[in-house]
């Protein structure tokens, strides 16, 4: 390959500036062209390589000058087609001549923001270091070495509940002739037991037909044939019309946000409905771009999701502003929970989901006097796949677990711990320890945890990282076929294996949620706001979190 500093002309790029360097073998290449076929970006090209050799034979040599011509594979240097250091060429290659190398030197935002539009992009922020959630260690456990205590043998199930829960005093109940009997025009807040890890809201639209067909499948199987009640929120955008008149509706939370994408296609399923939803998703905010609002971006809108959402094909789908007639979110949460209850007869909990953000206590704090409001999902800064601002990824939003701590001390302090359920997302498993980050989470006070990026990754095997690999989440140009409209894209993955992977990585993750949680004698109930079981080796998160310090 063609050395990497080398300029062809005045103002053009060298490779140096990119993320991501391909390195090439000539010996190894057998000029197959499979790895220009599948490259996403664009970034290789077939190429034509001249050069000039002083050849000389004989006992006294004379020198002569031999031009010999070949053909290889080129990285371009423009910017529009960079290296995103996905790895298909690797992948395709049969004999490992291509390799992507990162390149921490680079200067890619210097000149990806040229143009007057600041780069945008899909997956998590480029930070690699430990989150809080990963330095968080569980101190508090049982004295004795009990074989009970294997996690290949704990009888006990793991389950939280989704819903508002009063206490028995504001329950409008009474015992009669040894019956249990609801008292006439009281009201009921409607509760579904749950897995504590939920597939978190990621779109038809933001995901491939197959994947989201995959996700499906397989918590389905999760709930009827291993007794594992897992649910996913549909995320903004609609859900398919055959899976809202079926009966596996009662396993996903439909979103509604401010585009009202899709709902058309959700209200004229009510009356066909043979199931309830598990719950209503009401989206205000989102963790990877608190403030933006959703946005679809034209490359995705193809036909299936623009008739779904019944909206033009090619065009960008943002979120509109707020309507002039809600004047806080307050009042928009309020007015939202109250006809989102109505719609299904009040037998749906109904709850928003906002931006980690400093005032989250606020919009808790008005939810606690809802009787109608179910719970509070807070997205944490880690989160998100969809488009969004690359600032807006590095720069802006709350970490979840100071957040989700700071709401539960709030709901002590008001008695109401135990009564509006907690629902943690943004980060949860970023290091592969999703068992782990959810039970830290569950003893800072959370009820559940969402997860979207790690069933991506794990899955349907997401090529991205925080080192801005791939992350083409938000083009259409996965190459994966998880994030993407395209079919010659989707096609290469299949939702069965999905499916597959799904089952096994809950089924893993209930293990080991009871692994940590028996020795701490919670095998009855969640340790949810369980604090005195963690520790931490750094003393300003021990003071922030409120938790023991222990080195």
């Amino acid at each position: 390959m063609e050395p990497a500093s080398r300029l062809d002309h005045n103002g053009q790029l060298a490779l140096q500036e990119f993320p991501y360097v391909i390195q090439w073998r000539e010996d190894r290449c057998t000029r197959c062209g499979r790895c220009t076929a599948v490259c996403p970006q664009q970034a290789i090209e077939p190429a034509v390589f001249a050069q000039r050799l002083v050849h000389s034979e004989s006992g006294t040599p004379m020198p002569s000058t031999v031009r010999k011509v070949s053909h290889g594979i080129r990285q371009v240097n423009d910017i529009d087609r960079y290296c995103t250091g996905c790895g298909m060429c690797s992948l395709v290659c049969p004999n490992v001549a291509i390799v992507p190398h990162y390149n921490p030197h680079h200067k890619f935002l210097f000149h990806k923001n040229l143009g007057g539009t600041p780069y945008k992009r899909g997956g998590r922020r480029n930070d690699p270091s430990p989150s809080t959630l990963d330095k968080l260690k569980f101190t508090r456990i049982s004295m004795l070495t009990d074989p009970a205590l294997d996690a290949g043998r704990h009888e006990f199930h793991i389950r939280t509940l989704l819903g508002r829960i009063p206490p028995p005093e504001k329950l409008p109940l009474k015992v009669t002739d040894n019956r249990l009997i609801v008292e006439d025009d009281h009201f009921i807040p409607p509760v579904r037991e749950i897995f504590p890890i939920r597939i978190g809201s990621m779109s038809i639209g933001a995901l491939s037909p197959h994947m989201w067909e995959g996700l499906a499948m397989g918590i389905t199987y999760l709930n009827e044939v291993e007794g594992i009640p897992v649910v996913m929120c549909s995320g903004e955008g609609g859900m398919p019309p055959r899976l809202l008149r079926s009966r596996f509706l009662k396993y996903f939370i439909p979103q509604i946000a401010s585009g009202y994408f899709g709902w058309d296609e959700i209200i004229h399923a009510l009356p066909d409905m043979v199931e309830d939803p598990c719950a209503i998703e009401i989206k205000y905010g989102q963790g990877a771009k608190p403030g933006d609002g959703g946005l679809l971006m034209s490359y995705k809108v193809l036909k299936l999701i623009a008739g779904i959402r019944g909206v033009p094909m090619h065009i960008d789908l943002a979120s509109p502003p707020t309507h002039q007639t809600k004047y806080s979110i307050e009042e928009a949460v309020a007015k939202m929970i109250q006809s989102m209850s109505m719609a299904w007869g009040f037998r749906v909990p109904v709850y928003p989901k906002i931006s980690g953000t400093k005032t989250a206590q606020a919009v808790l704090n008005n939810l606690a006097r809802n009787p109608y409001a179910a719970a509070l999902c807070i997205d944490g800064e880690d989160g998100g796949t969809g488009a969004a601002y690359n600032v807006s990824m590095d720069k802006m939003g709350h970490p979840i677990a100071s957040n989700i701590r700071d709401c539960y001390l709030d709901l002590v302090k008001q008695g109401r711990q135990n009564e509006l359920p907690l629902i943690a997302a943004g980060g949860m498993g970023k290091t592969g320890n999703l068992a782990a980050n959810a039970a830290a989470m569950i003893m800072l006070g959370a009820s559940a945890v969402d997860i979207g990026k790690y069933i991506m990754q794990t899955a349907a095997g997401c090529l991205g990282d925080e080192y801005n690999r791939c992350n083409l989440c938000n083009t259409g140009k996965c190459p994966r076929g998880i994030t993407t409209q395209n079919p010659k894209l989707y096609r290469r993955l299949d939702p069965d294996k999905v499916a597959e992977r799904v089952v096994e990585v809950f089924k893993s993750a209930e293990i080991e949620l009871k692994k940590i949680f028996a020795p701490m004698g919670r095998s009855t109930q969640l340790p949810i706001g369980m604090s005195d079981g963690l520790s931490v080796g750094d003393k300003a998160i021990a003071e922030r979190l409120e938790i023991d310090y222990a080195c």
